[in-house]
C-alpha cells in the first residue's frame, strides 16, 4: 500500500482528504505544521507528499527545500496562493504539481495517480496466497494457472490483492475503479465480483454484508 504524507493545518481539509485517500487505498500520515510534517517524512519516507504552503512553525516552501536536500519524492503543493510568482517559487523547488484551493478531490486523486506513475512508484505487481498479478502485462496466475480477466475485472482484483486487509465499500470501489466517470450501481459491482470468483474458481473476495467487500 502506497503511503502519502499530508501536511495541512486546516483540520476540515485534512480530515476530508484523509478519509478520501484512505478509502482510495492509500496509507495516510497527517501533520498540522511544517516541523511535524518534516519529522514524519524523515521517519516514514512516504511515496508522495501533499504539502500546504501557509503552515505554522515552518512554511511549505521551507519544508519542501529540506525534503529536496535528501529526496526526490513526489511533492504536490496545496495552497490558496494562486499568484504566478508563488507557483513559480514552488516549481523552482522542484515540486511535481501545484493545486490551488478550493479544489476537486476526484481531480486531486487523478493528479496523485499521474504523479506516482511519472515517478515510477505505482505498484506493478501484487501477490496473495498463490495468486500473482502483473499490471504491465495484465496477466493473472493462480497456483501457476493463467486466468483471463477483463481490464475492469483485473483492476478490481488488483485493488484487493494490493490491500489484503482492507474492506472496500461500494462507494470506495466507485472512487478507485470507476473514478466517478460512471454511475456504477450495486448490480454492476455484484456482476463483476461474480465473474471474478467464477474465473478464479474460488471465493477469494468475500462479501461483508451491509458493508462491502474484503479479500478472504
Amino acid at each position: 500500500m502506497k503511503q502519502i504524507l499530508l501536511i495541512e493545518d486546516e483540520k476540515e481539509i485534512s480530515d476530508l482528504l484523509d478519509t478520501f485517500l484512505t478509502e482510495s487505498g492509500y496509507a495516510v500520515l497527517t501533520a498540522a505544521d511544517g516541523a511535524e510534517g518534516l519529522r514524519l517524512f524523515e521517519e516514514h519516507r512516504p511515496e508522495l507528499v501533499l504539502l500546504d504552503i501557509m503552515l505554522p512553525v515552518m512554511n511549505g516552501y521551507m519544508v519542501c527545500e529540506r525534503i529536496r536536500e535528501v529526496s526526490d519524492v513526489p511533492v504536490i503543493m496545496l495552497t490558496a496562493l494562486s499568484d504566478e510568482q508563488d507557483q513559480m517559487k514552488g516549481y523552482d523547488l522542484k515540486i511535481d504539481d501545484y493545486v490551488t484551493k478550493p479544489f476537486s478531490i476526484p481531480i486531486l486523486l487523478r493528479k496523485i495517480e499521474a504523479v506516482l506513475r511519472r515517478n515510477g512508484t505505482e505498484t506493478k505487481t501484487a501477490e496473495y496466497k498463490g495468486l500473482v498479478m502483473d499490471r504491465d502485462t495484465y496477466t493473472v496466475t493462480i497456483a501457476g494457472r493463467e486466468v483471463f480477466l477483463t481490464n475492469r475485472e483485473f483492476d478490481i482484483l488488483f485493488l484487493f490483492v494490493s490491500n489484503p486487509h482492507k474492506v472496500f465499500t461500494k462507494e470506495a470501489l466507485i472512487r478507485e475503479i470507476w473514478k466517478y466517470d460512471y454511475e456504477a450501481d450495486d448490480q454492476i459491482i455484484y456482476t463483476h465480483m461474480k465473474n471474478i470468483r467464477k474465473k478464479l474458481g474460488t471465493d477469494l473476495i468475500r462479501t461483508i454484508r451491509g458493508v462491502g467487500y474484503k479479500l478472504d
